[in-house]
């Protein structure tokens, strides 16, 4: 057995450049486990993945022309089937064996060995190891068969009658065992050493490959072809970077560009462009998004991060004089811009205010209205909102904002670009003579976007970006299409998120059930009592995944997650705010030496007081006591309840549960000392009392009785 290095090439019609990188990735990964898995290639061999935009290609190292045989253990039969009374082999036994090319003389050589709730026969055989080139096709066929595509085509084979579908026609396939070719066939192509370079640039039409370790440095040498996408991809920052230095300016960073530039080119060679300076008048996000969007260029900013007449774009060609090249760019990109300020000048003839009618024809939800009526539930949301966090000042600016939030949308330049919604908004309220917070809490509405996002930095912001996604989750909660699974076509999880996001971070002491009400009651659908509970067990679950997303990185909140989380909401805190003062308590409660002691008791108290039946005393008499330890726990608790309520009065849980931590030498000495269910009745129900007063105490800040104890 002999392991060389292995080559797989599959060149094909230029590639969906969004997919490129991930169907490189895929195709390489499940080729190669694939040849592990039959034990043709090492689980340490080296993978390395090439995609360009007509190719998708992996080398693998130190694959072995041939599998190692193994031995297997191989179930024939249950036992019961393959001997009869006497221990004789069965006719059914023996053809099996004869299937096998065995006969009567292996019968002493099978073993009984348990298979479930009976006995089966085994035997020991040698498989023979896979042969590479057995092995290869059914890896290439795998890797295929799983490459995730967009959309898949069919298209005819040379022959003209046979079809395969694909995600583009493929003409070639290369498969090298070091320099030999691999006998491999698959979409109609037969495997050989052939490949193909740069569709202008390479310096012979066809390639001919020396051995699989020869394919990255041919490609670039002969074919004009950087094959690795991540080289590639490396490439092109570099030459950004140069270009952008040369001019003192700093291209912008964008990676899903990058990668996409990346799967357009084959020999990248970025060129530095530029366009009339009077287009700067327009706002920089159209300009921005017009030449990224549209032409796959990367914009240069000054250093102060002022969009600037400059822009690059990567060619994927390198001729003597690229000014042909250069100018065929500009020539493009003026269109394009001038588009933009025509939709930017047009748009500015009218106000915002007197485009909100129009709003009342585009449906927002079949159930839920048009995007007017819509706008008014949002009004409502957020004048509540913004009376809470700053009185009727911003009450009105809030509201205000949320009458205009959604005008922008019927705007020829979020028409044209609706990634621009809000961002257009705002300076269009601007034009318009609008409070410049007013303004901005139009554009921030939207955020945050995603993970990382920023957050709204206004008061007016955080009050409509608060009401536009609590209205959105509870219309959708209403009309029953709540996410189920993955599948989450109104962006409820990032909006439950950005509303988390924003009061904690914001520092936001906001009823969270009070604006819950207000936003499901204004739904023009007839709603179900348990809705508001949907929405709030629906947000709170996603602040329990904040808490493990940071959990590493926080040590408080590493131990406050599952139990201590159960545990505070039991208490369905309406503040968010007061959830987290909560819950960052009670982890740092867990650290004392009492915790789980307490936690116990707590319990155990649970217990006793779910098996009462009828109601339980709220008066605790102490000429009932008969017990010093009821007697000690009662004084502990009465000292306890006047220390602890200036702290709760103040939302100070974690100093009030460390003042509680000392009533556990009492509460120990109770469950010690004293029997609660006494048969005296009168002793028996002064006892549960105590308890639920004690339990009570607890409560304030959560149900102990959950934490693990």
């Amino acid at each position: 057995m002999t392991t060389k290095n292995l080559l797989v090439e599959l060149f094909v019609e230029e590639l969906p450049p969004k997919a490129l990188k991930t169907l490189g990735e895929s195709f390489a990964s499940s080729l190669s486990e694939s040849l592990k898995a039959q034990g043709l290639a090492n689980a340490d061999a080296q993978i390395t993945a090439f995609a360009s935009p007509r190719r998708l290609a992996v080398h693998v190292t130190k694959v072995a022309d041939k599998a190692a045989d193994k031995a297997v253990q191989q179930k024939l039969m249950p036992v019961s089937v393959a001997l009869n009374t006497e221990g004789q082999p069965t006719p059914a036994l023996l053809k099996r064996l004869s299937s096998m090319g065995l006969d009567t003389s292996v019968v002493s050589q099978l073993k009984r060995l348990p298979d479930g709730k009976t006995e089966a026969l085994f035997l020991d055989i040698d498989v023979a190891g896979a042969k590479l080139h057995e092995g290869l096709q059914k890896a290439i066929e795998e890797a295929l068969s799983k490459l995730p595509i967009p959309k898949v085509m069919s298209y005819q084979l040379a022959d003209g009658w046979s079809s395969v579908n694909f995600v583009r026609p493929a003409h070639g396939l290369v498969a090298l065992h070091g320099s030999d070719v691999v006998n491999v066939s698959v979409l109609g192509l037969n495997a050989g050493r052939t490949t193909h370079g740069h569709r202008f640039e390479a310096s012979k039409p066809a390639i001919e490959l020396k051995d699989a370790d020869s394919y990255a440095q041919q490609l670039e040498t002969e074919g004009a072809v950087i094959a690795s996408f991540a080289a590639r991809r490396a490439e092109i920052v570099k030459q950004l970077q140069a270009a952008g230095n040369k001019e003192g300016l700093q291209p912008i960073t964008d990676e899903a560009l990058l990668d996409e530039v990346t799967a357009l080119v084959e020999r990248p060679n970025v060129l530095t462009c530029q366009f009339e300076k009077e287009f700067l008048e327009v706002p920089a996000e159209c300009l921005i998004l017009t030449m990224k969007a549209n032409q796959k260029y990367f914009p240069l900013l000054d250093a102060s991060g002022k969009l600037t007449n400059k822009f690059l774009v990567v060619s994927n060609i390198r001729p003597a004089d690229p000014s042909r090249v250069i100018q065929g760019n500009e020539r493009v990109v003026r269109p394009r811009l001038a588009d933009a300020k025509f939709f930017f000048d047009e748009d500015r003839k009218q106000t915002l205010e007197s485009r909100l009618p129009r709003l009342g024809k585009i449906v927002y939800h079949n159930q839920l209205g048009t995007q007017l009526d819509r706008a008014k539930r949002v009004h409502l949301l957020a004048r509540s909102i913004g009376h809470t966090l700053g009185g009727s000042s911003l009450s009105e600016r809030a509201s205000l904002a949320a009458d205009l939030a959604k005008t922008d949308l019927v705007t020829d330049m979020v028409g044209e670009f609706p990634e621009l919604q809000g961002i257009m908004g705002r300076y269009y309220a601007l034009a318009d003579g609008l409070d410049n917070e007013v303004a901005e809490a139009i554009r921030e509405q939207y955020l945050p976007r995603g993970a990382g996002d920023e957050l709204p930095m206004t008061k007016t912001g955080m009050a409509l970006a608060l009401a536009d996604k609590l209205e959105t989750l509870s219309g959708i909660f209403a009309v029953g299409q709540k996410p189920t699974g993955t599948k989450d076509p109104f962006g409820l999880r990032r909006a439950a998120i950005g509303i988390l996001r924003i009061i904690l971070e914001g520092k936001l002491d906001l009823d969270l059930n009070a604006l819950i009400e207000i936003s499901v009651t204004a739904q023009p659908v007839s709603t179900k009592p348990e809705v508001l509970a949907e929405v709030y067990d629906y947000i709170m679950e996603r602040l329990r995944g904040i808490y493990f997303e940071t959990a590493d990185s926080d040590d408080l909140i590493s131990a406050a997650v599952n139990e201590p989380f159960e545990a505070v909401l039991a208490n369905r805190p309406v503040s968010v705010l007061d959830f987290d003062k909560r819950i960052r308590a009670l982890a740092n409660f867990l650290k004392l030496a009492d915790a789980q002691s307490l936690a116990a008791a707590n319990k155990r108290i649970n217990n006793i007081l779910k098996k009462v039946e009828g109601e339980i005393s709220k008066e605790v008499h102490a000429d009932k006591f008969v017990e010093v330890a009821e007697r000690d726990l009662y004084s502990a608790l009465i000292s306890a309840e006047k220390d602890t309520a200036p702290l709760f009065a103040t939302n100070n849980y974690a100093d009030a549960l460390t003042r509680l931590a000392t009533l556990r030498p009492a509460v120990d000495q109770f469950f010690d000392k004293v029997m609660v269910m006494a048969e005296d009745k009168d002793v028996r129900s002064n006892r549960l009392a105590l308890l639920s007063r004690l339990r009570s105490v607890f409560l304030q800040v959560a149900d102990l009785s959950r934490l693990p104890g």
